[in-house]
């Protein structure tokens, strides 16, 4: 007979009221060029921080990762830390490469990229795992869509398929560097494999 294990972590109404939080601001974005809700981002990266063993601020972190980049900026951290603690806000601020106001304009995005990947050397252990969930999950949407519809996946971003794979290399490597579990990094790791394949993606 098998024992039944308890879970190593138990989730209280904080994450719930996250999903919530997470699930207005993003309630009308979608996911690059196609019709899936954005909210299935954040929602798979918080069951990847779980995953690798994260506690209930990163997962929460994980949750609302995106919602100053593309929310609100500034404002939005204020009420983060409001809602959920500062601990939770930091998270957000170290995961967003843009805090420009909704009326505001992005720097480029090689600019931003750069910035990103700098600030993760000096990066506290909750942004990096929850980076770390990030970055795995659009590596495997972007691995399955090359996987299902051909090369024409690159056609979605903003920049060529040379520098997406040079963002995720390096990225990879930081946060191999950086000592990120490999419960992380080795799919993201076969995520990017199936990204660097050949160029029609087939």
């Amino acid at each position: 007979m098998s024992t039944k294990l308890k879970p190593h972590m138990t989730l209280s109404d904080r994450f719930f009221t996250g999903v919530l939080y997470a699930s207005t601001i993003h309630r009308n974005q979608t996911r690059k060029s196609t019709v899936i809700p954005y909210i299935c981002h954040p929602l798979g990266a918080a069951a990847s921080v779980i995953e690798a063993g994260g506690d209930e601020d990163q997962v929460i972190g994980a949750l609302l990762h995106d919602v100053a980049e593309d929310g609100g900026g500034e404002p939005r951290l204020v009420e983060i830390t409001q809602i959920f603690g500062a601990r939770v806000a930091a998270i957000v601020r170290g995961c967003s490469d843009s805090l420009a106001p909704p009326e505001g304009e992005k720097a480029p995005w090689r600019e931003r990229k750069d910035a990103h990947l700098q600030h993760l050397y000096a990066a506290s252990d909750d942004v990096l795992i929850v980076t770390a969930a990030d970055k795995l999950n659009n590596a495997r949407a972007i691995a399955t869509d090359l996987q299902t519809v051909g090369a024409k996946v690159w056609e979605r971003f903003n920049t060529d398929r040379d520098s997406i794979l040079w963002y995720y290399n390096t990225m990879l490597q930081i946060l191999t560097d950086r000592g990120v579990t490999p419960l992380l990094l080795n799919p993201l790791a076969s995520a990017i494999k199936i990204m660097e394949g050949p160029g029609d993606g087939k």
